[in-house]
Parts: structure tokens; C-alpha cells; sequence
């Protein structure tokens, strides 16, 4: 009986042990071959920003929605959309209130100094655009004594800034692109710099009473940003995850979805 009794302890000894070691060994789940995280990073995005990010519903939508949805997917990361005004977004990752930002967000020198960005996901560039009756205004150089409005925080509000001088030009700044669009339309200003595929999409999608005049003033990209020198690990992932896109077809997908061919 004695013997007997030793046995049965060291048996349900070793079940105990075994059971520890299976539940460690399976603490992160594995989805896709890739290890599933419990950490879900907060997102930065600009819902007034179609076609790249807008709200439909009670849904977010938007080719920087999807494509950031896809990376977690792909890569096995969990994310937490959060909506904000655009220039608030770099100030909320310094204050480590965000992870990642994704708000059609180009790459500049300046933005380097403090987010790392992710490879370029999209070639863009500022335009000019003006109310659709306007004959006068055909190009940027035909902005001498105008007033030019802009969204705040933005590339093109850095660049009617840095150019104000130079282009003779009057800058009024607004927070959102619906409110900058509808200054033109009205006539309170007189043309807008925008990014070319926001305002193309938003001309396509209702008539505005806008139109886009002369060349593209830039060759603008587009990345996906993290606070400077802090999340490598993710940084990589969301690199490995657009690449992995890119070549699987996910990428074109989604672009073709809202801008078409």
C-alpha cells in the first residue's frame, strides 16, 4: 500500500509538471505561422481624410484602414484605431498616447526628427485647386495676392508657408479638409493645396464646385510612422507586413477598391 501511495503522488506529480509546461509553451497563440501578441498597439488616424481615412456609419473605412488591418493580420498584431485631428497625432505619440500613426502621413526630413517611418506604402504629391468657374488661376504662379487655404499640420500647409513670401500669397489655416474645401467653394479663399489623391477622390465622389489646376508641386510618399528610436520590433513587422502585401496581391486590392486603376 505504501509503495502504492508513492507511486500515485509521483504520477499525479508529473501530470502537474507536464500541464505547467504546455500552458507556457502556448502563452502566445500562433496565427498564420506567426506568434499572435496580447499587446494591442493604438493607431493614430484622421478620419476626415478620404479616401485614405473617413467614417461610413459606424465604420472606419479608407485605404490607410485596411491597409493597416491587413499588416496586423498578416503579421499577427492586435490595433486600436484611434481618431484624431491630424496635427495632433505626432504630439500624441510624443506623449506616448499612440503606437503607430497611419493618417496619409508624407515622409519629410522634419517628421524624421522625431517618428521613424516605415518604406514608403504610397506616391502622392500637392496640387493646386481652385473653384470649378475660376479661369484665372492656372497654375501655383498664378497665386500672386491670393488667399490660399490649407489644413493644419499637413505638407501642404508647410509648403504655402514656407513658400508665402515667395508665391505673394495670403495662408488660413482650417482643421479639417471639409471645412477647407467649402472655404473655396464659397469663395471666402481662393484656391487650396491638397494632396492629389485626396482631392481627386473627394472631386470624384461629389461635385464640390472644384477643380485641380497646373502640375503636382511635389513627389510626396506616404509612411507608416512610430515614435523616433522606440518600437524596432514593430517598425519591422509592419515593413515585413506591407511587403508581404505587396507581393500577395492584398496591396493592389485594396488601392484598386478606392482610386481605382
Amino acid at each position: 500500500m505504501k509503495k502504492f501511495g508513492l507511486f500515485s503522488l509521483f504520477l499525479i506529480l508529473t501530470i502537474f509538471i507536464a500541464a505547467c509546461g504546455s500552458n507556457s509553451s502556448t502563452s502566445e497563440k500562433e496565427k498564420g505561422g506567426k506568434a499572435e501578441s496580447s499587446k494591442v498597439y493604438k493607431v493614430g488616424v484622421d478620419t476626415t481624410y478620404p479616401p485614405f481615412e473617413f467614417k461610413e456609419g459606424n465604420d472606419y473605412k479608407g485605404i490607410d484602414i485596411e491597409l493597416i488591418n491587413a499588416i496586423a493580420k498578416n503579421q499577427g498584431f492586435k490595433i486600436e484605431l484611434t481618431p484624431m485631428d491630424f496635427g495632433g497625432i505626432i504630439p500624441a505619440m510624443q506623449a506616448n498616447q499612440l503606437d503607430v500613426a497611419i493618417a496619409g502621413m508624407s515622409i519629410t526630413d522634419e517628421r524624421k526628427k522625431v517618428v521613424d517611418f516605415s518604406t514608403p506604402y504610397f506616391d502622392a504629391g500637392l496640387t493646386v485647386v481652385v473653384k470649378k468657374d475660376n479661369s484665372s488661376i492656372k497654375a501655383v504662379e498664378d497665386l500672386k495676392g491670393k488667399k490660399v487655404a490649407v489644413k493644419k499640420g499637413t505638407t501642404g500647409a508647410k509648403y504655402a508657408q514656407d513658400n508665402a513670401s515667395k508665391l505673394g500669397i495670403t495662408v488660413v489655416q482650417f482643421n479639417d479638409s471639409p471645412a477647407m474645401f467649402q472655404e473655396v467653394s464659397n469663395g471666402n479663399a481662393d484656391a487650396l493645396i491638397e494632396d492629389y489623391p485626396v482631392i481627386s477622390y473627394a472631386i470624384a465622389q461629389k461635385d464640390l464646385g472644384l477643380k485641380i489646376v497646373g502640375d503636382r508641386l511635389n513627389g510626396d510618399q506616404y509612411g507608416i510612422a512610430v515614435l523616433k528610436g522606440q518600437n524596432a520590433d514593430l517598425l519591422k513587422k509592419i515593413d515585413t507586413g506591407l511587403a508581404e502585401l505587396k507581393k500577395d496581391g492584398t496591396y493592389d486590392k485594396i488601392i484598386k477598391t478606392y482610386l481605382g486603376e
